[in-house]
């Protein structure tokens, strides 16, 4: 749902308090277009807004989604590939999608509709969760929905209506010592997913089920992860535009005023003008260096380099990576370990930074930078083209208690993942 509230405003159907219904991916298997936590919106008239597939189930999904609106009663709905019946409503790529679907009135009285109509007051990049309890049992009677801001300091006791969310759940986890316990333990898998960011599926009932009657639905967004990048320069140039569309905030720093200043990097959220390594101990010091932060070091001078890359190889940052032949990464760690920088430190640099697609020109290199930044954010271990690979495209994250499908991304770089929003 989250990834509609740019649009969210300017929809006739909820501005108006119309009808609509709500259908929401719940789960994703295979070689599917679009993840867990994907919505779209059809009214009564039979206007949408958002994709589920690109175009696959579209049709199906309005259909159904209409019917919901007809006889008022939540569903849930599985969409896969039929080799059998070609002409089925299905997803040609293989994979396979549970659509879970809930009409909303718009009135007061309708917590879906209500939080729709909350998100739409927020920007597209501020901070803001969404958890819903879904019930898809025939006659099932929807879904009560939550509007968090600033989820990644959120609690359960600072939000009451998130509170009495969670107490209208079935008792789950009996062997957690009783009602009690079984609330707190609740409440901190679900602060835990708040303050990591992601979509997913919790199943508290501890029964391994997708969507059932202690199913919570947590879609999470926080501040946009901070891209720090060294060096005014063409590379630069290149990349920090090319990385705003990915959600970064992105900061430039150089220590030399005549090229900082140039209007080619006006599309920066920042411009700093300092010395590389005096700026980010200071952004350290002042907490805004953490767990998601990446560090691009594209200034190519070791007079510059070598002291920003020892203060950032001490700070728990998500990336690090440096511009540069191998001859120049040779000489770098030479230098920081003549500095005393750790062996095991100096292994986590990413250098020479970028993926090894033949880039030559400053446009090509920032592909080739961002191209391993998704890579390294989704845990790749292959950058192989997928016509020289096998199986599903998509593969998925590794399993976890919470979500069997989708691991929440880790919050600290020391857990061998990155971690994104």
């Amino acid at each position: 749902m989250l990834d509609l509230i740019p649009l969210l405003s300017g929809w006739a159907p909820a501005v108006g308090r119309q009808r609509f219904a709500v259908a929401t991916i719940v789960r994703a298997s295979g070689s599917v277009p679009r993840p867990v936590g994907t919505s779209m919106l059809v009214s009564d008239g039979g206007a949408v807004l958002g994709s589920l597939s690109g175009g696959c189930v579209e049709g199906a999904v309005v259909a159904a989604a209409l019917e919901s609106l007809d006889d008022g009663v939540t569903r849930l709905e599985t969409f896969g590939f039929s080799a059998e019946d070609a002409l089925a409503a299905g997803l040609t790529c293989g994979g396979e999608l549970d659509v879970h679907i809930e009409p909303a009135n718009m009135s007061d009285r309708c917590p879906l509709g209500e939080a729709v109509r909350q998100l739409a007051a927020y920007a597209p990049d501020e901070p803001v969760a969404l958890v819903r309890n879904l019930d898809a049992r025939p006659g099932g009677g929807g879904s009560s929905a939550v509007v968090i801001p600033e989820p990644g300091s959120a609690s359960v006791s600072g939000h009451p209506e998130l509170a009495a969310l969670l107490e209208t759940l079935p008792d789950t986890l009996p062997d957690t010592g009783g009602d009690v316990e079984a609330g707190r333990a609740r409440a901190v898998r679900i602060e835990s997913f708040l303050h990591a960011g992601g979509s997913g599926v919790l199943d508290l009932a501890g029964a391994g089920s997708c969507v059932g009657k202690a199913a919570v639905l947590v879609e999470s967004r926080l501040t946009a992860p901070r891209l720090l990048v060294f060096g005014a320069n063409d590379f630069s140039a290149a990349l920090v535009p090319a990385a705003k569309p990915l959600g970064y905030h992105v900061t430039l720093v150089d220590a030399r005023p005549a090229f900082a200043r140039q209007a080619r990097f006006r599309t920066a959220d920042e411009v700093v003008t300092a010395w590389p390594h005096h700026y980010l101990a200071a952004e350290a010091a002042a907490g805004r260096v953490d767990g998601r932060t990446i560090i691009c070091v594209l200034t190519h001078d070791p007079k510059f380099d070598i002291p920003l890359l020892d203060t950032a190889l001490g700070l728990d940052t998500a990336f690090i990576g440096a511009l540069g032949s191998r001859r120049s990464h040779a000489q770098r760690v030479d230098a920081l370990l003549d500095r005393g920088v750790r062996p095991e430190r100096i292994a986590q640099l990413h250098s020479p930074l970028g993926l090894d697609i033949g880039a030559v020109t400053p446009a090509e290199v920032a592909v080739s930078i961002l191209a391993e930044l998704i890579a390294a954010r989704n845990n790749a271990t292959s950058h192989q083209p997928l016509r020289e690979t096998s199986g599903p495209i998509h593969q998925p994250a590794a399993p976890t208690a919470d979500n069997p499908a989708k691991a929440p991304a880790p919050t600290n770089a020391k857990q061998q993942e990155i971690a994104w929003t």
